[in-house]
């Protein structure tokens, strides 16, 4: 079992450059990943995404990709006959305006980037494929550890709670059983005191304690309940992503006990029932950041 939230870092060197890749994620309902890249290096987007995906299924998932070393790597050539038509160009332009064309260094280096087309300083993204790819199985590898340490602590915590609330609904196994006789004396009481004559063979009065014995019956929702108790448990050993099934067994465990509440009315079995519901928001709260 997996926590949904994590970070991971790593880094490749390739001559005198460098590449750093982090990653770091909160919980989500599905799995959303959000590069962010340097924009020369857009066109590798699609590609970190698919190898995120298949390492991870759950969680908004943020991927920050820097990149540091010389700027000369494949540089493109300058393309000096255009600059020297254009600052020649720009000369005459100057001389018919009476503007003192006096151009610097960084003014014919912007020329010359402008005729490259806005190129970027960055070298090609293929010379570095294999090193990003590298970096980001490092950077994969300490955010999927991670997540494993934190599902580990997650699912302690949980087995435990998961124990005490077995442990709530076994005595209130033990005490349902007992709920048609206490109503049928409780009954008897309340005719006595109103003074009618009791006859305990009354079939009126049988059939009154058959309908709340009926009523009261909660085996089949306790069944229910333990069976979803131990799957829960289950989940806290599985390899597989089990988030949304644990999500969907805590919806199921709420309805049994909301039932079982309602049908065996009593001071005992609902002192159970409520120690239970709030043990059960607890868990779901730490399930909501599963994977």
């Amino acid at each position: 079992m997996k926590s949904m939230t994590g970070y991971g870092q790593g880094s490749v060197q390739q001559g005198e450059n460098s590449i750093a890749i982090e990653l770091f994620s909160v919980n989500r309902k599905s799995l959303e990943v959000y590069c962010s890249l340097p924009r020369e290096w857009q066109s590798v987007e699609r590609v970190l995404q698919e190898k995120v995906r298949k390492r991870l299924h759950r969680g908004k998932v943020n991927l920050h990709l820097q990149f540091s070393g010389s700027s000369d790597v494949d540089a493109l050539p300058i393309n000096k006959e255009g600059v020297f038509a254009t600052l020649s160009e720009l000369k005459d332009l100057s001389e018919e305006a009476g503007v003192l064309f006096a151009p610097d260094a960084d003014f014919i280096l912007r020329v010359a980037m402008a005729l490259r087309g806005g190129a970027s300083d960055l070298p090609q993204v293929e010379l570095f494929h294999d090193s990003i790819l590298n970096t980001l199985d490092q950077a994969l590898d300490a955010f999927v550890a991670m997540r494993e340490t934190e599902g580990e602590a997650l699912a302690s915590d949980l087995r435990k709670r998961l124990d005490q609330i077995l442990a709530w609904v076994q005595e209130i196994e033990e005490q349902a059983p007992s709920r048609p006789a206490f109503f049928k004396k409780q009954l008897l009481d309340r005719l006595e005191q109103l003074g009618l004559e009791l006859d305990l063979s009354d079939e009126r009065l049988l059939k009154e304690v058959s309908i709340f014995a009926d009523r009261c019956d909660v085996s089949e929702e306790i069944t229910r309940l333990k069976s979803h108790l131990v799957q829960l448990n289950d989940c806290l050993s599985a390899e597989d992503p089990v988030g949304r099934k644990m999500d969907f067994l805590c919806q199921e465990v709420f309805r049994e006990l909301n039932t079982i509440g309602s049908k065996a009315n009593g001071l005992d079995i609902t002192k159970h029932v409520i120690e239970c519901k709030n043990e059960l928001e607890r868990i779901r709260e730490q399930v909501q950041n599963i994977e």
